[in-house]
């Protein structure tokens, strides 16, 4: 799940809030502008809205561990079939 969190805040994981994707969840989710997010409207959103956000990073690194199978799979069956010609 850390793993999510991490990519998600990709280029400013020091500092999410300045995050433009993390910028432009919270506006969709929250109707806050995104240019008026700030360290202290960050956080506190960050508090209020916890358990909805552990929910979403733990949903998202289901979905990456899916992805990431999937994946593999699929490279298995090229080396499967590339042996067999």
């Amino acid at each position: 799940m850390l793993r999510a969190i991490w990519r998600l805040s990709r280029g400013n994981h020091l500092r999410p809030w300045k995050s433009p994707y993390l910028r432009w969840r919270i506006e969709t989710y929250a109707g806050i502008h995104a240019d008026r997010i700030d360290f202290v409207r960050f956080w506190k959103f960050v508090w209020k809205h916890r358990a909805d956000l552990f929910r979403y990073a733990r949903w998202a690194a289901l979905e990456e561990q899916a992805t990431a199978q999937e994946r593999a799979a699929g490279e298995r069956d090229n080396v499967k079939a590339v042996a067999a010609e």
